[in-house]
This record gives C-alpha cells, sequence and structure tokens, in this order.
C-alpha cells in the first residue's frame, strides 16, 4: 500500500506528537490526514521516554495542556482499546537548600491558581511517602497526588489507532524527501519507500519530526532550532517486595526516580550536557541508543545511591543513553511557522513529549481547524524563535546549558550563560565600559543593571532581594527625581509603507491610524475575539509611511501577523530594527538635558507628547518620540547606527551637569509597573479581551472596520467578566514575580500576571485579572485582597488605577 495523492494535512513523524496531531486532527473530523514515519512508529525518541506525566507546568495555559494530557491517557483504552498504562501515581519534589525551598513552595502556591493539587509537605511526611529516601538533608517536599506515568510507545499506538479509526492513514517506513512549493505555501511532499518515489499534493503539510525537526524543517522551508541531547537513565534489578511509590524529583541533585515494573529507575539531567550528532543524525537510527558515558553520569549515580540506596544495593541492569531535542528556551515549538502559510510545527519537546503531547496536539489541531489560536500559546509559539536560532554552533552551545536548566533553580530572572554576544545593539561596548551588566532576550544583549566602580558584574540570584537590588533602585529614583538613560535599541522597528498603509493598518490595529506625521499612536493589534495578538506604538512617519515599535521578544511574530494579513494590499514591510539605535531619556529634568544638546525647541508647545519629529543632536541626527513607558517625561531618540555612538557620547557629555544616570531594563520594568503599564506576554496575551485589559481608550470603535471590533462592541454591551487590578503590598519586603495566587475575601479568585518592586511606592506591586461579572468598580475594590507567596498571605492594596500618577501629568509635563 502506498501513500495517496492527496491529502487535506501531511504529519511528517511519527512519535507520541505525531500520533497526537493525527487524532486530534481527526478527532475535528478531518478525514484524509496522512502520517508518514521514515522508520517504525514511536522508533525516535518516543520508546525510550522515562513516561512521566506531570499537570503544573510554568504557566496557566501549559498546565492546562498537562491536565488535558492526562485526562485523555486516561480514557484512550478504552477508545482504542490499547492500553496506555496510565496510573496516577503521583509525585513529590524535595528540595535540600532554602532556594529550592522557596521554589517548590511558590510552585505549590501557583499550583492552587491554577487548579492543581499540590500538598507542601515536611521532611517527616516525605519520608512516610517515600520510604527509600534517605531524608536528613531535606528541607521540604511538594507532593501532587494526581501526577502519574505511563506507558509511552503505547501512549502514541492508542493514540494512532484511534485516527486510523477515524479515517487517517498511517505509512512506516516511508521517508518525506523533499517539497514543491508555490510562493509561500507547500503543495506537495514527496516520498521515498523501498526505492518507490511518490508525491502526495496537500493543503497543510506537520513537522513532527521530534529531532529531526531541523532538517525537516529545512526541507519545509521553515526555520526549527533544536538539537539533540544524550539522555541517560539507568534501571535497577529487581527489587523485592518493591511497592509503587510517587515519582520522586531531586532537582539539587540532577535526578528523578521512578518505580516500574519492581524495578528502579533512575534519570538525570546533568548541569552540563552533551549536544549528540552535530554534524548530522544517523540515517540508520532506529530503536537505538547511545555509546554509554559512565564518566559523565558517575557523578550524579553517585549522589543517587546515597539519596537511595536501594538502587546501590540491586545494582544495575540497565545503563541507557538515547537521544532528545531540546530547544534554545526549553520551550516546545507549535504553531505556524513564520516563513510559510500551511507549514505547521509540533516538535522539540525538551523531555515532557509524554506529558504534553495531548494538550499540544488538541491545541494545534484545532488552531489548524480554525485559523486562530484557541488560547494563548505565546510560551510555545514558534514564531517566538528568530532565525538566528537555527544556526548550529549557537544551538550546540545553548544545548549544552539549556537540558540541565530543567533541574536547575527557575529564579524569575535567570540569565542563560550560554550562547551570549549574538546581537549588539550600537551602544553595546559604551555601556560596558561604564559597568552595564547585561542580560539578554532573542539574543540581543540589553543592559539590565549597573555596577558599582569596583563592584561584581554579575547576578547573584535568588527569590528575594537579589545583589542588584539597590541599583536598579537608584536607577529608579533617578528617573522619578532627576534624569536616566537606557538604550531600547532591541525593541522592534518595522516600517510599514506604500500607498494602503493607512487603510491596512486601520484594518489591523484597534486605533485610528488616519492622524497627521508625526502622531505616535498606542495601540493592539487584536484577534476576532477581541484578544490582544500585539501591543505596539505606530508613529506615521510620512502620508505614506508608519513606524511599528514592538517588543525584541515579539518582533518576528508581530512581522509575521502583519505580512499575513497585508493580502494584497499595496504595502511594504520592513524589518528596521538594526537599522537604529534607540536611547530613551527620562526624568523630570529629561527637558533640561534635550535643550543642552540640541538647538531645537523641547517645549510642550513645541513638542506635546504623543509626538514624534525630526532634530538635531550634537552634530548628528536623531527623530525624537516624546513617549514613555516609565511614566516619566521624556523622549525615545531613534538614531541611525551610524551616527549612535556620537549621539551617545553628546548626552553622556553634557549629562553630566545634569546628574545624568546610566540605567538598565530592571528599572524600566520597576517604573513601569508602579504605573501599572501592561507588559505583553505577561499581562496581555491573545487570550485577554482588551476591555478587560483595561486598554478600551486605545480602541475607537468610530472608526471603520478592523478585526475585532464587533467582539470589542459585543464586550461593551455584555459587560466586562473580569477586570485587572494593580496590587500593592501592605508589607514592603517582601517580592512580586508573576503567577502569585491573588486571594478575594479569603478566597482564591486568580494569580498576578506580573509584578516587580515599586521604589517609589515602597512595596512590591503586581497586576492580575480578578472575576467581576455584574459588579461595579466600587464593589470590585471594596473587597478585602491578599497575595500569597510560598504559602504567606500579604495583605494588600487594590486599584484600577494606577498607584502612581493616576492621571499621567508627569510625563505630559
Amino acid at each position: 500500500m502506498t501513500p495517496p495523492a492527496h491529502a487535506r494535512a501531511v504529519i511528517i513523524g511519527g512519535g507520541v506528537i505525531g500520533c497526537s496531531v493525527a487524532y486530534h486532527l481527526t478527532k475535528l473530523g478531518w478525514k484524509d490526514v496522512v502520517l508518514l514515519e521514515r522508520k517504525r512508529l514511536t522508533s525516535g525518541t518516543t520508546w525510550h521516554a522515562a513516561g512521566l506525566i506531570a499537570q503544573l507546568r510554568a504557566s496557566a495555559n501549559m498546565t492546562r495542556l498537562a491536565k488535558y494530557s492526562q485526562e485523555l491517557y486516561g480514557a484512550l483504552e478504552e477508545e482504542t482499546g490499547v492500553a496506555t498504562g496510565f496510573r496516577r501515581v503521583g509525585s513529590m519534589t524535595v528540595a535540600l537548600t532554602e532556594a529550592r525551598r522557596e521554589e517548590i513552595l511558590r510552585q505549590a502556591s501557583m499550583a492552587r491558581a491554577f487548579g492543581v493539587e499540590a500538598e507542601p509537605i515536611g521532611p517527616g511526611e516525605v519520608k512516610f511517602r517515600h520510604p527509600l529516601i534517605e531524608g536528613a538533608d531535606v528541607l521540604a517536599g511538594v507532593y501532587l497526588a494526581k501526577d502519574g506515568q505511563g506507558d509511552p510507545a503505547n501512549i502514541a499506538l492508542a493514540m494512532a489507532r484511534g485516527a486510523k479509526q477515524r479515517g487517517a492513514e498511517i505509512f512506516e517506513n516511508v521517508k518525506a524527501v523533499s517539497v514543491t512549493r508555490e510562493g509561500r505555501r507547500v503543495t506537495g511532499v514527496d516520498w521515498e519507500m523501498a526505492g518507490e518515489r511518490g508525491r502526495i499534493a496537500c493543503d497543510h503539510v506537520v513537522n513532527c519530526a521530534g529531532m529531526w525537526g531541523r532538517e525537516v524543517g529545512r526541507m519545509l522551508g521553515v526555520n526549527v532550532p533544536l538539537q539533540a541531547c544524550e539522555h541517560f537513565y539507568i534501571v535497577s534489578e529487581p527489587i523485592d517486595n518493591l511497592e509503587q511509590l510517587p515519582v520522586l524529583r531531586v532537582p539539587d541533585e540532577c535526578a528523578y526516580y521512578k518505580v516500574d515494573a519492581g524495578k528502579l529507575m533512575l534519570g538525570a539531567f546533568e548541569p552540563v550536557a552533551k549536544p549528540w550528532a552535530l554534524d548530522g543524525l544517523p540515517e540508520d537510527f532506529e530503536f537505538d541508543q547511545i555509546q554509554e558515558d559512565f564518566d559523565h553520569f558517575e557523578p550524579i549515580l553517585e549522589a543517587a545511591v546515597a539519596r537511595v540506596p536501594a538502587l546501590g544495593r540491586a545494582g544495575i541492569h540497565t545503563f541507557f543513553n538515547g537521544p532528545e531535542s531540546f530547544t534554545p528556551d526549553n520551550a516546545y515549538h507549535l504553531g505556524l511557522a513564520p516563513e510559510a502559510e500551511n507549514v505547521w510545527v509540533a516538535a522539540g519537546f525538551n523531555s515532557i513529549g509524554i506529558q504534553s503531547a495531548g494538550g499540544a496536539g488538541m491545541a494545534l489541531a484545532e488552531w489548524m481547524e480554525t485559523g486562530e489560536k484557541p488560547f494563548d500559546l505565546g510560551d510555545v509559539d514558534i514564531a517566538r524563535m528568530h532565525p538566528f536560532q537555527g544556526n548550529r554552533t549557537y544551538l550546540a552551545l545553548r544545548a549544552t546549558e539549556s537540558l540541565g536548566l530543567l533541574y536547575a533553580d527557575h529564579f524569575p530572572l535567570r540569565q542563560k550563560a550560554s550562547a551570549r554576544g549574538v546581537r549588539r545593539s550600537p551602544f553595546h561596548h559604551q555601556l560596558l565600559e561604564r559597568g552595564a551588566v547585561m542580560g539578554e532576550i532573542a539574543g540581543w544583549e540589553r543592559a539590565n543593571w549597573f555596577a558599582a566602580s569596583g563592584e561584581p558584574r554579575e547576578y547573584r540570584h535568588s527569590w528575594g532581594r537579589e545583589n542588584w537590588f539597590e541599583n536598579a533602585a537608584a536607577e529608579h529614583r533617578a528617573v522619578r527625581e532627576g534624569v536616566g538613560l537606557y538604550d531600547m535599541s532591541s525593541f522592534g522597528k518595522i516600517r510599514v509603507e506604500g500607498p494602503d498603509a493607512e487603510s491596512f493598518l486601520n484594518h489591523v490595529a484597534g486605533a485610528e491610524m488616519a492622524v497627521p506625521a508625526g502622531k505616535i499612536v498606542y495601540t493592539q493589534f487584536l484577534n476576532a475575539r477581541g484578544g490582544i495578538e500585539a501591543d505596539v506604538t505606530i508613529t506615521r512617519l510620512s502620508e505614506t509611511a508608519y513606524l511599528v515599535v514592538t517588543p525584541a521578544a515579539t518582533r518576528l511574530a508581530d512581522e509575521t501577523r502583519l505580512r499575513r494579513l497585508a493580502g494584497e494590499r499595496r504595502v511594504a514591510i520592513t524589518d528596521m530594527t538594526a537599522a537604529e539605535g534607540v536611547l530613551a531619556v527620562m526624568g523630570p529634568r529629561a527637558r533640561d538635558l534635550m535643550r543642552a544638546v540640541s538647538p531645537d525647541d523641547f517645549s510642550n508647545a513645541a513638542h506635546p507628547f504623543g509626538w514624534a519629529r525630526e532634530i538635531e543632536i550634537g552634530m548628528g541626527l536623531a527623530r525624537a518620540h516624546r513617549v514613555s513607558y516609565v511614566g516619566e517625561l521624556g523622549w525615545e531618540l531613534y538614531v541611525s547606527a551610524d551616527m549612535a555612538g556620537h549621539v551617545f557620547e553628546t548626552l553622556i557629555e553634557a549629562g553630566a551637569r545634569f546628574d545624568l544616570k546610566l540605567c538598565g531594563l530592571h528599572m524600566m520594568n520597576n517604573c513601569r509597573i508602579e504605573k501599572a503599564f501592561r507588559h505583553f506576554g505577561h499581562d496581555i496575551t491573545s487570550e485577554d479581551h482588551v476591555l478587560e485589559a483595561g486598554l478600551g481608550f486605545a480602541v475607537k470603535t468610530a472608526k471603520s472596520e478592523f478585526i475585532g471590533r464587533d467582539a470589542v462592541l459585543r464586550k461593551r454591551e455584555a459587560g466586562l467578566g473580569r477586570r485587572m487590578l494593580q496590587f500593592r503590598l501592605n508589607d514592603p519586603e517582601p517580592i512580586l514575580h508573576h503567577n502569585e495566587p491573588i486571594l478575594r475575601d479569603g478566597r482564591v479568585v486568580g494569580y498576578l500576571s506580573s509584578g516587580a518592586y515599586g521604589h517609589t511606592l515602597g512595596a512590591a506591586v503586581g497586576l492580575g485579572y480578578v472575576p467581576s461579572e455584574g459588579e461595579s468598580a466600587e464593589a470590585l475594590l471594596a473587597s478585602s485582597y491578599e497575595i500569597e507567596i510560598a504559602g504567606r498571605l500579604f495583605a494588600a492594596r487594590a486599584a484600577l488605577k494606577p498607584f502612581y500618577d493616576p492621571t499621567g501629568e508627569r510625563m505630559r509635563g
């Protein structure tokens, strides 16, 4: 039997992910679904996966997908007749350090907000639930009773059978070798089987090729950054009277343990991983393993034998080393590839493929069915990956670190140490010379804070006040009380130009784009549900040209959305990010500094808030945008890359007279949260309605039709189901990050979408949504609020308007 001549969807890869996508597409009624597997089903990574199936992930929607997987696997056997081996055995994570104790207790609090049962337990309870553990140094644990484990291969085969029962065709030993294209669409997949070749004309292609995902992506013309790494585990000889125990994770020793068939399995995520097959994956790899490296694994095994002595007494039955794929940020890749209109990706699952497959397959199938993400998938959307991240040298360097980060301390602002320095602003070296401590996002090196002379330029992470806390506080005060300077060059800059630019942007954006040249408009790109796909400022440069400024991390996603929506309109869309450096001059004395470096008029009358214009500065030229993300008087100066160094020197030299302080982006985040300015990806996402996010002022329904307009009108008529509030803790000591539960009158009603320290307000500040159906603002604010941090409750004030400068007078002054 050979593949058919046409399919609505061709899925490449027959591991658990490909089988899940096929299963869920057919569940939605897709009939002509074809899955091609180069060897046999599950023969890549799935067959040797550990099969741990946890519920709790780092965000609400990733948890939602993991919980769906559990529910699906529990029902598959009845549907398909294939036993999945799924059992709810529970899981337990233990802490050996104070930092880890804080982390797992914060996770337990987060679980409450996400609807996951998680029980903090003491050392005695840890020993009771897992009698094999030596726990004299265990400080605490968290127990999740509904976590489970299953048979990875059978889970995949069950979904494959379910897909076939609904009409999918699955072909083993058939390799996809090339494709045909028309423009940005793949029109056919060429296959090879035992010397025979053929072609399937198709409407969609899905790359589920696992550790072959990068190479298959190249064949399809899309970027899928991932790297295979060695992953080690051992299985003991049978242990007499070994009963079923919860899965045990000891992340401080890089180890996890599970009981299966009377044996004990030990797996590891070592701190320094070993990338595999850097010159290409073996063509004949099938149900295979890699040469053992006992020396690499020995330190973890030594600690494990001390932690679980029964492991040492039993002896080793199997020492296994098998490859798995890892991505640059340890989040898997899902969604429509930016480079194509019908190429989808579900790959790079970072050792959580079994627990993620059900939910990922469901979400991708619904996305393919409707053309819209079913809910916010920003954590894993393939559009977050930038082209350079497919570079093999970059991937090898980053994979060496990223595998180990799975069990490292997950400090919220932890900076990756590997594969750094790829993208640098025009001011990079000038900032380093003056004490900048760099962080990284989307490859961009960005000054996050500035060290004092003689102070170590390094992060010392913790869950409380980190070593840079006072440095950021001083920068914060400079912007609030004097003048500060910081680099915003990494923010995306997309030029939209052409005869149809105005009408096109009026279709895409919620605000009115028929404005005079020089006007800056704050707006959102909405989806049909009124959810926020992008949060941008748009400056009209001329009658036919606009500049769209986006966050650094979402520049590619935002540009891709614009390109897809442009259709036949007469517009050119160009990424201009690297063409200009951007310096922000912010603070009450910003006007004084600008007057010292430029002969132009910076009065309110000549240059009001929300306008941009060309200026002279030093001996050069710039475009000065009067906007603010910190809530103070100031300008963002856009300077061509060739003049950037000169403009920086000019500002630094003149700034000495005004006590100008160089600032980092931690300061910017602290200031913006005092002003309750939303952060895309945390506070506002594709499933957050623009009105419930408190951004109705940026939507102009009086203008002609735009995406999301009907949803805005419906919501206005129906009323808000929830509202975003700002919270300030009464206690000045704790630190907020995000995902801390919000309690209203003693009951959990939500969680913080973002948090930071408000140095002017003198306490930590957070933003979060609270249900408000049928309630007035007065009733909502009359309640008593608390924020839960690692199991402790802290009273908080709530507000709809910003605690700092609620009228916005300071930045308009």
